[in-house]
């Protein structure tokens, strides 16, 4: 200590001070923050590589959120499943560092990579808080063998606990933050209601009765239609949503994941004109491709999704179908709804529903 280098012990104690502190952060920049916990892991122990790998919930897959030492090109379309991997599923089971070997890579991890990134001898750290499996950090010295000692198996399950903690944090907040928009959205349609359906409903029962109306009366159904609409037009002007949501990304780019083998299903994607989707969209139209995936997954057994962007001067649409639909839906999801009442802040409309026997469709459109 007297000549200015710093004990392991307090050096470790520095960097989780300094990953702690960016916790709060997380939720706004959170690829940085894991590529400060990977670098991180190389530092505090004989590790040269690492790549933290986070489950999506939109496509059901486990991606790569962060990295150290990997050219983030290699790392675009990574991506897995826990039935392919299984030595993150007993570190995740077992709540321990696993170290793997070469000759049990050919079994335990999938061999699309392997080759990619040359992996001889490959770690692989939890990330679990509180029974629950967030993902995994995978790491190496570049190549070579190795063999861990007792004190970087702990340091590297404690980081993977901070990432945990991160990505619990980061839930949380998109959990609140959906409670507080939803709420929103049923006093907005319980006041579209009760100012606006009760107008329209008192003056659709004079329409339709027989009784001759008199001007008197034309006039008063006239100013109640008037009202109706200024309400309406007030109650959806209003903004909802404080803060647009940041991505990170662009609907080509998630398209581009997609037709490389992302999703299990196959995809055919078809996008009309040379144009780019506007910033302002990007984020409901993303949410409006999650949401379509999600429900072609989770309520049908697609042979093939096919998703069609068309953008013009005038005109942005994004259309997804899928076959596979074995019964006619009971009802709509929450989240369908959700970016349906999320379009209309932006001028455009979500339509969905069955486009033929067995077919979905999921279609959004917004004037430009």
């Amino acid at each position: 200590m007297g000549n200015g280098v710093l004990s392991p012990q307090v050096e470790t104690l520095d960097v989780f001070v300094e990953l702690f502190s960016g916790i709060d952060r997380s939720e706004t920049e959170p690829g940085e923050f894991y590529n400060r916990l990977c670098e991180a892991l190389c530092r505090l122990t004989s590790m040269r590589r690492a790549v933290l790998m986070l489950y999506d919930d939109s496509l059901a897959r486990v991606v790569a959120a962060g990295s150290h030492g990997i050219d983030p090109s290699l790392l675009v379309d990574v991506h897995g499943t826990l039935d392919e991997t299984p030595v993150a599923q007993r570190a995740l089971a077992l709540d321990e560092v696993q170290e793997l070997t070469p000759e049990q890579l050919a079994h335990e991890v999938p061999a699309r990579y392997k080759g990619a990134l040359e992996i001889t001898t490959l770690t692989c750290t939890p990330l679990s808080a509180a029974n629950r499996w967030f993902g995994v950090i995978f790491a190496d010295r570049g190549g070579g063998r190795f063999k861990l000692t007792d004190d970087e198996r702990h340091t590297m399950w404690t980081l993977g606990k901070l990432a945990a903690l991160a990505a619990s944090a980061r839930i949380a907040t998109r959990q609140q933050e959906r409670a507080r928009r939803l709420y929103e959205r049923i006093e907005l349609a319980r006041e579209v209601h009760e100012r606006v359906m009760h107008r329209l409903f008192g003056v659709s029962l004079v329409l339709s009765s027989e009784v001759e109306l008199g001007p008197a009366d034309r006039e008063r159904c006239r100013s109640e239609m008037r009202e109706a609409l200024a309400d309406l037009r007030t109650a959806l002007e209003r903004t909802l949503s404080p803060q647009p949501r940041r991505t990170g990304t662009t609907l080509r780019e998630e398209l581009g994941r997609l037709e490389r083998g992302y999703a299990d299903v196959p995809v055919e994607i078809e996008w009309k004109g040379d144009r780019e989707v506007p910033p302002r969209l990007e984020p409901l139209s993303q949410a409006v491709l999650g949401e379509s995936l999600r429900n072609a997954v989770r309520h049908a057994t697609p042979t093939v999704i096919d998703i069609r962007v068309k953008l013009s001067a005038e005109t942005f649409s994004l259309e997804v179908v899928n076959d596979g639909v074995m019964a006619p839906s009971s009802g709509t999801g929450m989240g369908l709804r959700l970016v349906s009442l999320e379009a209309l802040q932006v001028g455009g409309v979500v339509e969905f529903g069955a486009a033929d026997v067995g077919r979905w469709r999921t279609r959004l459109v917004v004037p430009l």
